[in-house]
Parts: structure tokens; sequence; C-alpha cells
């Protein structure tokens, strides 16, 4: 099953966060994302050509978020949507995470 296709689960805590090599594995399954150094966050930087087309690119994030119950941490300039995420309650990566990756992969596709 695709991640894209799969829903986020809440997280409550109490679990151990993804460990590097199995956020690496997720990693190929989410083009365009970068792990960070410690492997507790992955990002991406979306470019669109000016900023009212990145704002609604947020928005539509921010509905998947709602949807999903989980919420990136977002950045927005001009031509530019910044996206982090990470799952706060273990303070590192979650499968949820590369799911909603890959969903906004998705939203990006169609835009």
């Amino acid at each position: 099953m695709s991640l894209a296709t799969k829903q986020c689960i809440p997280c409550r805590g109490g679990i151990a966060p993804l460990e590097h090599a199995a956020a690496e594995t997720y990693l190929k399954d989410t083009p365009g994302w970068a792990l960070s150094a410690n492997a507790t966050r992955i990002q991406r930087t979306f470019k669109f050509d000016n900023f009212v087309s990145a704002l609604a690119f947020v928005n539509r994030i921010g509905e998947l978020a709602e949807k999903q119950g989980h919420h990136p941490d977002i950045g927005l300039g001009w031509g530019y949507c910044a996206v982090t995420l990470y799952t706060h309650k273990i303070k590192g990566l979650h499968e949820n995470d590369f799911i909603m990756a890959a969903k906004i992969n998705e939203l990006y596709s169609a835009e």
C-alpha cells in the first residue's frame, strides 16, 4: 500500500521515534523530501511563480492536515512554501510524517 493512500493514526506518545535507517527507507517513498542530520525531521521546499500560488498551496496543506489530524510546520514567502514534518509527541519521526509528505507531494503534483 502506498503511503499516499494511508491515513494518519493519532500518535499518543509513549513510543520511540523511527530510527535513522527506518526513516531512510520511508524517505525513498517521498521524493523531494530531505531528512535532517539527526533524523528527527523531514523537510521540503516547494516552488511557485508567485506569492498567491504559494499561499493557496499552504491553505490546501492546512485542509489536508485537519483531515489527517497531523499538522506540519509551514514557512511561506514569495514563490515558496517550506514544510517541516515531525511528530511532536515523540520528538521525532513517525510513519504519519511520511504519510503526510506523500499526500503533500500529491497536492503539489496536482498544481
